[in-house]
């Protein structure tokens, strides 16, 4: 029987409440990167996507439909490795205020 704490078992989150820094995996289990911001549009109240550093420099966008599973520990992508490396991000991106 594996000796687990129940306060650190690994459970859903919403994506909003995913914390900077957090690992990002690919499909195939190779982490990506950390989370560097989570992109939400404000107005329609759902995911963007998130803005991942790379252990090598590189800043890239894993768009909401590539977006698995959000977890307490880390944030699981629906596409591999290989596809995420070929995606780059230009420039940071800025959080969408909401329009008063």
């Amino acid at each position: 029987m594996a000796d687990v704490d129940a306060g650190n078992e690994e459970h859903p989150i919403h994506y909003s409440a995913v914390p900077r820094g957090t690992p990002v995996f690919a499909s195939d289990g190779a982490q990506v990167g950390t989370v560097q911001q989570v992109v939400d549009n404000y107005r329609e109240h759902i995911l963007d996507g998130f803005v991942i550093a790379a252990s090598d420099g590189a800043v890239r966008f894993a768009d909401a439909p590539e977006v698995a599973r959000t977890t307490n520990r880390a944030v699981t992508l629906t596409i591999d490795a290989a596809a995420h490396a070929g995606r780059r991000l230009a420039q940071a991106l800025t959080p969408r205020e909401p329009k008063r």
